[in-house]
């Protein structure tokens, strides 16, 4: 199996950078090369990827700024996956410089949202331009901190998009989710909480955590995404049977309150997953169909105001 892993990694560096045919199925910043086995619904929405371009300085030297990862490049990845619609987020490499953020929000087109990172200062002339262009929500990046953003900064900035229809999405660790909690609770937006919430595995659905999250799901407008199954798995690749029990547990608590996202290009990952292979774990966290359609179409719809989809979702089996 490492050796299966590290040919996937190496052909995915060759693919990296580099204009992909029409119709073709690898994609960069993507192992693999597989089309998914599972048969994405219509309408299906990515709700959590980034794009990098070197025209843009990274918003600290410290912080490394990955190679460039472009909407030409993505579009290969939604050619291979079936995915119809697409939520941008802000990189930490950035900070609260959006100007990469909007200039891919603009390429993409009307089937595109975004998440922005704002300054505690920031005009709400500036906000209402964001609202025009698409972006739905701000992200607080704890996980790890770039300095660009602050948790005193969560509850004002609530307040001031809260007349937007725009949510709060927070990333951040475990250990600093617990003191947020109150806060959480009576901002006047929706939640979002990144990464699965970052519940620490394996325990996953039996660590406290968890407990604390369902209980703010059930108190309050929060939502989580299933994003990076690898980020906090201790059994790993092909399966993270660990962030699978999580992801299980989670979709028969609140199905309605879940998004999925690929989190391409995958930042800080040396060994690119499969995109693919990880899509089609939903069909094991999710054995129904409608529940997938749910999670993967109609959830977003209401998240991120997109247009609903009034096509009948896939029933083909994986």
């Amino acid at each position: 199996m490492r050796r299966r892993e590290l040919l996937a990694g190496a052909a995915a560096v060759l693919v990296a950078g580099r204009d992909e045919e029409p119709g073709a199925r690898a994609a960069p910043w993507s192992s693999g090369s597989e089309t998914p086995r599972l048969k994405a619904p219509p309408g299906t929405t990515d709700c959590h990827h980034y794009v990098y371009d070197r025209r843009y300085p990274a918003f600290s030297d410290t912080i490394k700024r990955p190679d460039d990862a472009t909407p030409h490049d993505y579009r290969a990845l939604m050619r291979r996956l079936g995915i119809t619609r697409q939520v941008l987020v802000q990189p930490s490499a950035y900070g609260a410089d959006n100007r990469c953020l909007l200039e891919a929000l603009a390429a993409f087109g009307g089937e595109t949202r975004a998440v922005a990172v704002v300054d505690a200062g920031v005009a709400d002339a500036v906000l209402k331009r964001f609202d025009r262009l698409g972006v739905r929500g701000l992200y607080f990046n704890f996980a790890p901190s770039n300095g660009a953003t602050t948790a005193t900064m969560i509850e004002p900035l609530a307040r001031r998009i809260a007349p937007l229809g725009w949510h709060v999405e927070i990333n951040v660790w475990a250990a600093d989710l617990l003191p947020l909690l109150p806060v959480l609770r009576r901002l006047p937006t929706p939640v979002v909480l990144d990464r699965f919430g970052h519940v620490p595995e394996p325990e996953g659905p039996d660590h406290p955590l968890f407990a604390q999250i369902r209980r703010l799901i059930d108190s309050a407008n929060t939502w989580v995404k299933l994003v990076a199954p690898y980020d906090a798995s201790k059994m790993g690749p092909p399966h993270y049977p660990d962030s699978g029990a999580l992801a299980r547990a989670y979709i028969a608590a609140a199905p309605e309150r879940l998004v999925w996202g690929t989190n391409w290009p995958h930042p800080g990952e040396d060994m690119k997953p499969d995109d693919a292979a990880t899509f089609d774990l939903l069909a094991d966290w999710a054995p129904e169909a409608a529940t997938r359609n749910r999670i993967l179409v109609k959830n977003p719809e209401l998240l991120y105001g997109f247009p609903q989809s009034t096509r009948a979702p896939h029933s083909e089996k994986y």
